[in-house]
């Protein structure tokens, strides 16, 4: 249930984000989620696709720098204090959050999380009953590419 991130290493200056977004735009591959960080000198573009081994080709091709990550889905309550919820279940486990975004979803509340040990969280999440997004729930509700 884990998901493949690609994180994307920029030059903090104008016109770096256009390289990898174009790149992936020529190539038919749409995003399904990202997130972009910054610092003084660099940026990290986050993102998730369906075919993270094709994306990741295209941009290596485009000359970017690309890592993948794994990255845990998380289907949270939308409700006050769903979140909060969420981040004590994985609180009390011991278990860290490295960073965290939103996901593009039709109904549902979910978030990609970055853990310590992504094993050890889903297997708490799912403990406590929370659900898990997998691959096959995030992309067969999104056209094909």
């Amino acid at each position: 249930m884990k998901l493949q991130q690609l994180s994307v290493f920029l030059e903090n200056r104008p016109g770096q984000l256009g390289v990898p977004v174009n790149a992936l735009a020529e190539a038919g591959i749409n995003i399904l989620t990202m997130s972009v960080a910054d610092t003084t000198q660099f940026g990290i573009l986050r993102i998730v696709v369906r075919n993270w081994l094709r994306a990741r080709a295209v941009l290596e091709r485009a000359g970017c720098v690309v890592k993948v990550t794994e990255v845990v889905a998380v289907d949270v309550p939308d409700r006050p204090g769903g979140l909060a919820q969420v981040l004590r279940i994985i609180q009390d486990a011991g278990i860290n959050v490295e960073y965290m975004y939103a996901l593009r979803s039709r109904d549902r509340a979910d978030i990609v999380f970055r853990f310590d040990d992504p094993d050890a969280a889903i297997e708490v999440l799912k403990t406590n009953g929370l659900e898990v997004v997998s691959n096959d729930d995030l992309f067969d509700s999104l056209p094909r590419e």
